[in-house]
């Protein structure tokens, strides 16, 4: 984790499969501007693909915290 303790350095960590390097939003900042982006489009397209790839990061996001509970909890 190299002294980190966020969810997007504990989680490759402990659960190596896991990983949010190849999402299109893969960290904070980026879903903030990806939802902006999102409420301030009229591109139903552009609309849906931001749609996808916050849903996808939040989904990650969720199973993530799971899988570190889980794998915390092996340890112990």
């Amino acid at each position: 984790m190299k002294g980190y303790s966020s969810l997007k350095s504990v989680l490759p960590a402990l659960v190596p499969e896991m990983s949010y390097g190849e999402m299109e939003i893969s960290d904070g900042e980026a879903a903030s501007l990806g939802y902006m982006g999102m409420c301030a489009s009229s591109d139903p397209q552009e609309i849906e693909r931001l749609r996808v790839a916050l849903l996808q990061y939040c989904r990650l996001d969720t199973l993530g915290m799971v899988k570190i509970v889980e794998a915390m909890k092996a340890y112990c």
